[in-house]
């Protein structure tokens, strides 16, 4: 299907709309708020809840199949299965898309993504971290310690109480979902090193995995480390840390972001926001760059970004499910196995 392009860049900033108005939906629609940008049409699995959404944001309600209404930029936020199928869709019709991370559950899905972006759909994939003040300076500090000898990654919680994350049509749990923030800091902090291989272990609850550990090997000889787990809290942790032969630096994020280098702490730009962690976690940020995109700018965290976590992710269960044997990188192997199926092949 050709992709509908606007002729010129709209005069006005973009009208956002929403595809999905769950719990995630209200932290963009308070980024939206920050940068001024409006709510325009809002859709949800039901109407009520659609309505409901709308009439807090302002906007207005919609059925799935009318988006964009008229909407330049719209967040995909519903479950991930659904992801490629709406933003192919949204794409098409001329809008540019924000997609929740997971980007998708298969690499057929994700291949049809890039491909879309490639032929010039404009997609922004929702890696909100990577647009976090303490995220780009840790980044910057990695960048000044020279070759990393040690990355790891932590996102560490209890179980979610809400959606549905613990169920197999998500199409994976603890390493799919939550991993994809500390997968995508790894890829992030080891720069231009490249992803070669990756180990997986799983422990798992009755329906999907539960706590999730992957080392991944890069080109460079770096083997980084990412846990994700929903086997601890009740507060979450939520760090990395990197080391080089010129520095050691540690971030947190969750409960609170912090960042010391060598053991000494370094100041933070303070938030603008309320609350704060729609500035510190990335969100406005993000939603600053998605407007860009949306008015022509190239997307800098795109859908070939989002398909390379996913690639280290299905690596990470197929190994899982091998025993812990090393798989290489890119993903090579089925194209269109969710993450809990290769596991579980």
């Amino acid at each position: 299907m050709p992709l509908r392009r606007p002729a010129t860049r709209p005069a006005v900033a973009p009208e956002l709309g929403l595809h999905g108005a769950g719990m995630i939906s209200a932290v963009h629609a308070m980024a939206a708020a920050a940068l001024g940008v409006r709510i325009g049409p809002v859709a949800s699995r039901t109407d009520r809840r659609a309505r409901d959404r709308a009439s807090r944001l302002g906007g207005r309600p919609v059925r799935y199949e009318d988006l964009p209404a008229g909407a330049d930029l719209v967040v995909v936020a519903t479950p991930p299965g659904d992801h490629a199928a709406a933003a192919l869709r949204l794409m098409a019709a001329g809008a540019a898309v924000l997609v929740e991370k997971p980007l998708c559950t298969t690499a057929a899905q994700a291949d049809a993504l890039v491909a879309a972006t490639d032929a010039g759909g404009r997609l922004v994939y929702a890696e909100n971290l990577a647009f976090a003040p303490a995220v780009e300076a840790f980044l910057a500090t990695c960048g000044r310690a020279g070759p990393l000898h040690h990355l790891e990654a932590r996102a560490l919680q209890g179980r979610p109480t809400w959606g549905e994350f613990l169920t197999e049509g998500w199409g994976g749990g603890a390493l799919f979902d939550l991993g994809a923030h500390p997968i995508a800091l790894v890829l992030l902090a080891a720069g231009a090193a490249r992803p070669v291989a990756v180990q997986g272990v799983l422990r798992g609850g009755p329906t999907t995995d539960e706590h999730g550990t992957a080392r991944i090997r890069f080109d460079d000889g770096l083997v980084a480390t990412v846990v994700a787990s929903w086997l601890d809290g009740p507060a979450p942790l939520w760090d990395v840390e990197a080391a080089g032969a010129g520095a050691v630096a540690r971030l947190e994020l969750l409960p609170a972001a912090s960042l010391e280098l060598d053991g000494r702490p370094v100041a933070l730009p303070p938030s603008t926001t309320t609350p704060a962690v729609v500035e510190e976690l990335g969100y406005l940020g993000q939603l600053r760059h998605a407007v860009a995109v949306a008015t022509g700018a190239p997307a800098r965290i795109g859908a070939a970004f989002g398909r390379a976590v996913l690639d280290v992710t299905l690596g990470a269960y197929a190994s899982a499910g091998r025993g812990g044997e090393w798989v290489p990188l890119p993903w090579d192997g089925p194209r269109d196995r969710t993450p809990l199926q290769l596991w579980r092949a």
